[in-house]
């Protein structure tokens, strides 16, 4: 389907709508970056969804729709060969919590947590947050890829560790791991009698055709027995806003648990969450490809003008609308503030425990990211 039956191209004003992403840089000049939600207007199916919902007035506590779950359930089916049942499903108002709720659910106080480095900042922070220990083991770079260090990673297990914090396709890095990563991965973990939640949220974000996203859940019965799968249509479409994710646990033991660490803490999903998320996964296919064809655009444009910029470099993306960038051949104590002082407002690594790197967000009108890169390109070139 040609992208020119959807605009992505025409900038959206939101300085004016209380926006993370922009009101972080209100009254600079300074174009933001780094938080991981679009500037695209949403499907428009989801938007009647909405104002469908509105017009009737009544916002009461909401069930998941029979029919989203349905949709769900094929979803799986479809895309992945993964057959799952409408009872696994436990609805989350975000992914984050999704990433506390496991801390909760899996060991007791002061056990360990496994991450890999560098991750998305909640995955550094739930631990702490549920009183629990954090662990990490970094991934290496292999040429132009990153990768586990299964070796580190084995290493830094210990006789505590009780759950694997896991992003795939990895945020910021942009893997999109073979099936043989993550059985090797999976493999190590219940050896070591260790839970996996895996944050799948990018996985309808596959930039490399030849590329496809598999759930670690569906690589084998064993393996689902101990993964917590979360999702949500939150990137996907756009919808960060309005709350609505889901957790996929098969194993009835590990659910309860789950459940149990939600008790009394975690709220519903909102009623426009569950119908935004019902609208995009029924009604939203052509937009999502016209989306994805865009961000490979926007992708090449990154990577080729990020690789030419001294002192700067970046590995393919294959998936996500995130690039990391190595800037540490920069010298700078501080990269991150070098470029909001050439007006470009981008993550700092040190978040993602990775002094010296850099995320960048392309999901956004092509004409601001070219001048985003300009910006950058400049500033560089003066410094050296």
């Amino acid at each position: 389907m040609p992208d020119n039956k959807f605009d992505f191209d025409t900038p959206i004003d939101r300085k004016n709508t209380d926006s993370i992403k922009w009101n972080k840089y209100q009254g600079q000049n300074i174009f933001p970056v780094w938080v991981a939600d679009m500037d695209f207007v949403s499907p428009k199916a989801v938007l009647k969804a909405l104002h469908d919902r509105v017009d009737h007035g009544v916002f009461g506590y909401t069930h998941p729709p029979d029919e989203l779950i349905r949709i769900l359930i094929e979803r799986m089916k479809n895309h992945y060969n993964w057959q799952v049942s409408a009872e696994w499903f436990v609805w989350l108002p975000g992914l984050v919590t999704g990433l506390n709720v496991c801390c909760r659910a899996t060991g007791k106080e002061d056990d360990d947590v496994l991450t890999t480095t560098p991750i998305y900042p909640p995955f550094l922070s739930a631990p702490g947050f549920s009183s629990r220990q954090l662990i990490t083991a970094p991934l290496k770079q292999s040429g132009d890829k990153w990768t586990f260090d299964f070796n580190k990673f084995e290493e830094a297990i210990t006789e505590r560790t009780r759950l694997f914090l896991l992003c795939s396709p990895y945020n910021p890095v942009g893997r999109v791991f073979a099936k043989e990563e993550l059985l090797e991965l999976s493999s190590i973990c219940r050896k070591h009698d260790i839970v996996i939640c895996s944050d799948e949220i990018h996985c309808d974000l596959i930039l490399d055709s030849h590329k496809n996203h598999m759930p670690t859940a569906s690589l084998n019965q064993d393996v689902e027995k101990q993964v917590i799968t979360l999702m949500a249509p939150s990137k996907t479409y756009n919808l960060p806003g309005l709350g609505c994710s889901f957790a996929i646990i098969a194993d009835p033991d590990l659910r309860h648990r789950f459940r149990k660490a939600m008790a009394g803490i975690v709220p519903h999903v909102n009623t426009l969450g569950y119908q935004a998320a019902l609208a995009a996964y029924r009604d939203g296919d052509e937009w999502l490809a016209a989306l994805i064809s865009y961000l490979r655009g926007n992708r090449d444009i990154v990577m080729k003008t990020v690789n030419q910029i001294p002192g700067l470099k970046m590995t393919p993306v294959e998936a996500t609308y995130l690039a990391w960038i190595n800037a540490r051949a920069m010298g700078l104590e501080n990269p991150a503030a070098f470029f909001e002082q050439a007006g470009v407002g981008l993550s700092d690594g040190t978040e993602f425990g990775f002094p010296g790197y850099l995320r960048l967000n392309f999901a956004c009108p092509r004409q601001e990211l070219i001048r985003c890169l300009e910006k950058m390109d400049n500033a560089v070139m003066k410094l050296f």
